[in-house]
C-alpha cells in the first residue's frame, strides 16, 4: 500500500494512493460502506493515532479528478476540509495534477479544490445548513449548554459558549467537556436530520492570535468522532459555522470570516448562495507534504512483530 502524509494548519492526513482494498464500482457512498463492512482493519491501520485517512478512488463522473473516502480511527467521515487540502497538495507534489481547479467526489457530494500554489488551497465545500437553532442540552456537572445543530459535511453541535477557556493548556479539560456534551446529546435524543448522530462538538470563543497577526473572528475547539481534537480550525466545522452565521443574518454572502483553531492556526472562509438559496462555503488554508511510504501495511506488520 502506497501512502503520502501531509498536514494542513497542523492537522494530519494520510492519503492512500494505491494498493488500497478493492471496493468495486458504484457511488462513493456505497464504496465507503464496503470499506467499513469488509475492510475495517485497513481503515483502522491507516488512521490510528489521530490521523485522518483518505482513500483515493476512481470517480464516477468523467469531469472529476478523483473520488475520495475520508475516515478516522472511529469510522468513516462524510467530508473533511483539511484532508481535501492535503489531498490536492499531495497530488500536486507527486505531479499528478496541475495548479487550478479540481473536482473531487466524496460520499456526501462533490467538492472543488482550487490549488492556488504548491501549498495554498481554497475548498468549495458541499452545501451546508443549520438544522436546529438554540438547542439546549443538559450536561452533568456543566448545566445547560445551548448551541446549534448544523451540517457542514459532517454533523456538528456548535456550543455558543465554551465551558473552559479556549487555551492550549486546557485541551484535556476541553476534550473531556466536549465528550460529555456528545454523550448528553445522544442520551437526550438530539440528532441531525433523519436521526443522524451528531459526532462532532465545537466550542467557540474570542480569538487569541498574536498581536502581529490580528484579524481572526473567533477561536474554536473541535472534538472529532475518534476522541481526538482538531489541530486545524476544521473545514467542515467552519462550514457549519458559516451556515449558522448566514441563518442569523450575521454574515453576508462573500463576506470574509477568519476561524482560528485551539492551536492558533487559521482558515479564511466565505460563502455564496446557490440558485436554491443554500449556503456553499469556501475554506482557504495551507497544506504541506510530510512523508511517503511504499509498503505501509508491511511496515505496520513488521513493527507489530518486533514489539
Amino acid at each position: 500500500m502506497r501512502i503520502i502524509d501531509s498536514h494542513t494548519e497542523g492537522e494530519p492526513t494520510r492519503l492512500i494512493l494505491d494498493g488500497g482494498p478493492p471496493l468495486g464500482g458504484g457511488s462513493l457512498h456505497a464504496r465507503r460502506e464496503c470499506l467499513v463492512a469488509q475492510f475495517d482493519d485497513v481503515r483502522w491501520a491507516v488512521a490510528h493515532e489521530g490521523l485522518v485517512g483518505a482513500l483515493l478512488c476512481a470517480p464516477q463522473e468523467p469531469a472529476s479528478t478523483a473520488g475520495v473516502i475520508f475516515f478516522n480511527e472511529a469510522g468513516p467521515l462524510g467530508m473533511c476540509g483539511h484532508a481535501t487540502m492535503g489531498l490536492a497538495v499531495s497530488l500536486y507534489h507527486l505531479g499528478h495534477i496541475d495548479l487550478g481547479r479540481h473536482k473531487f467526489e466524496t460520499p456526501v457530494g462533490s467538492v472543488t479544490a482550487d490549488l492556488k500554489t504548491a501549498h495554498d488551497v481554497a475548498v468549495e465545500n458541499v452545501e451546508s445548513y443549520r438544522h436546529r437553532a438554540g438547542v439546549t442540552v443538559e450536561v452533568d456537572g456543566m448545566g445547560p449548554i445551548v448551541g446549534d445543530v448544523a451540517w457542514g459535511g459532517n454533523w456538528f453541535f456548535l456550543a455558543r459558549r465554551s465551558p473552559v477557556a479556549l487555551e492550549p493548556e486546557n485541551i484535556g479539560a476541553l476534550t473531556q467537556a466536549a465528550a460529555q456534551v456528545r454523550q448528553a446529546l445522544a442520551a437526550q435524543g438530539i440528532t441531525g436530520a433523519d436521526g443522524a448522530e451528531i459526532d462532532h462538538v465545537e466550542f467557540f470563543g474570542p480569538p487569541q492570535g498574536p498581536p502581529e497577526n490580528p484579524g481572526a473572528n473567533a477561536r474554536n475547539f473541535v472534538l472529532c468522532p475518534d476522541g481526538a481534537y482538531d489541530r486545524s480550525p476544521c473545514g467542515t466545522g467552519t462550514s457549519a459555522k458559516l451556515a449558522c452565521l448566514a441563518a442569523d443574518g450575521k454574515l453576508a454572502p462573500g463576506e470574509g470570516w477568519v476561524q482560528e483553531s485551539i492551536t492558533g492556526s487559521r482558515f479564511e472562509a466565505r460563502y455564496v448562495l446557490s440558485d436554491a438559496g443554500a449556503v456553499r462555503p469556501t475554506i482557504i488554508g495551507s497544506a504541506y507534504v510530510t512523508g511517503e511510504a511504499q509498503d505501509l501495511m508491511g511496515e505496520l506488520a513488521r513493527a507489530s512483530a518486533a514489539s
